[in-house]
C-alpha cells in the first residue's frame, strides 16, 4: 500500500509464468481497457488516469509490468519486448480480457506494439500508443540516458519526496509527485538497465510497420522521445495511423497536460466502446 490513496482494487494473476499485479477499475462486464506503463512507472502511477478511463465506461486493467511494483522479477535477459508482450497476452487471457484497448505510455507503447504484431495481429482492440521510443539501431541514442534512470532509482532507494522528483518532472501535480516518490524504488534496477538498452537495441519501427487498424500515436508537443523528423518517417512507414501532438506536453503527456491528453483520446475511446 501507499500512503497515496489509490482508487483501484488490488489483485494478482499468473501468466506467461510470473505473478503479476494488477489494479483494477470501472464495472465489471464493461469494454476493457488496458494501460500499460512506462520504464520506471509502477502501476501505481497511473491510477489518476485510470479513474478517468473507467469514467467513461470502461473496465481498466493496470499491470506491474514485470521487474516493477509487486510483479515477479524476470531472469537476466527477460526484460525484452517479446517477453513483455508475451505478458500482455497472457494476462488478456488470464483475466478474460475481451479484445480490449490497448492505452501504452513510452515502454508501454512498444509493449502494447509489439503484443499486437505478435500475439493479435488480426483480431486487436484499439491501441493507442502514446510516446512510443523512436530510438534504435541506426535512429540515435534514447534521450535520457541510462545514469539519469538510476540517479532517481538510488535516490527512490534511499528515501526521497514530492520536492526532490520535482526536479525531474516540474509539470506534474503534488499527488503524482509523492505517489511516484513512494513506488519508484520497487522498480528492480536489472529491468530499468535491460529495458533502457532494448530502447537502443530493439527497433520499434519493425513493429509499426506491420500493424493492423485500429491505432492512433499520441505524442508529447515538447517531447524529445518522438521528435518531428521522427513524426515524418512514422507517417511514411504508415499513412493510414493518425498521429496526433498534445501541445503543452514533453514525453510524460497525460502526466503534463491531462487536459490536452484527455481531447485527444476521448473521442477515440467513446468512438471504440462496444455498446453494450
Amino acid at each position: 500500500m501507499t500512503a497515496v490513496e489509490l482508487r483501484g482494487a488490488s489483485a494478482f494473476v499468473e501468466a506467461n509464468g510470473l505473478r503479476h499485479h494488477v489494479l483494477r477499475y470501472g464495472e465489471p462486464g464493461a469494454p476493457d481497457l488496458l494501460v500499460l506503463p512506462g520504464i520506471t512507472s509502477p502501476a501505481a502511477t497511473a491510477d489518476f488516469l485510470a479513474v478517468l478511463l473507467a469514467d467513461l465506461g470502461y473496465r481498466v486493467t493496470v499491470p506491474d509490468v514485470r521487474g516493477r511494483g509487486e510483479s515477479d522479477r524476470a531472469p537476466s535477459g527477460g526484460y525484452r519486448l517479446v517477453d513483455y508482450a508475451a505478458d500482455v497476452a497472457g494476462l488478456v487471457g488470464a483475466l478474460d480480457l475481451r479484445r480490449p484497448v490497448v492505452l501504452g505510455h513510452s515502454m508501454g507503447a512498444r509493449i502494447a506494439a509489439a503484443y499486437a504484431v505478435l500475439h493479435a495481429p488480426d483480431d486487436h482492440g484499439l491501441l493507442l500508443l502514446v510516446d512510443p521510443p523512436v530510438s534504435g539501431p541506426g535512429r540515435g541514442p534514447y534521450p535520457t540516458s541510462r545514469e539519469a534512470f538510476l540517479q532517481q532509482l538510488h535516490e527512490a532507494q534511499a528515501g526521497t519526496d514530492a520536492h526532490a522528483v520535482r526536479r525531474f518532472y516540474p509539470l506534474w501535480p503534488e499527488r503524482e509527485l509523492r505517489l511516484r516518490a513512494e513506488v519508484l524504488a520497487s522498480c528492480d534496477e536489472t529491468a530499468v538497465l535491460e529495458t533502457h538498452e532494448g530502447f537502443e537495441t530493439e527497433d520499434f519501427f519493425d513493429y509499426w510497420a506491420r500493424l493492423t487498424q485500429p491505432v492512433v500515436l499520441v505524442r508529447g508537443g515538447d517531447s524529445p522521445v518522438v521528435p518531428l523528423a521522427a513524426v515524418a518517417d512514422l507517417r511514411r512507414a504508415q499513412p493510414g495511423i493518425e498521429i496526433h501532438t498534445v501541445p503543452r506536453a514533453g514525453h510524460m503527456v497525460p502526466w503534463d497536460n491531462l487536459p490536452g491528453f484527455l481531447d485527444v483520446v476521448r473521442p477515440h475511446l467513446l468512438a471504440h466502446a462496444p455498446q453494450h
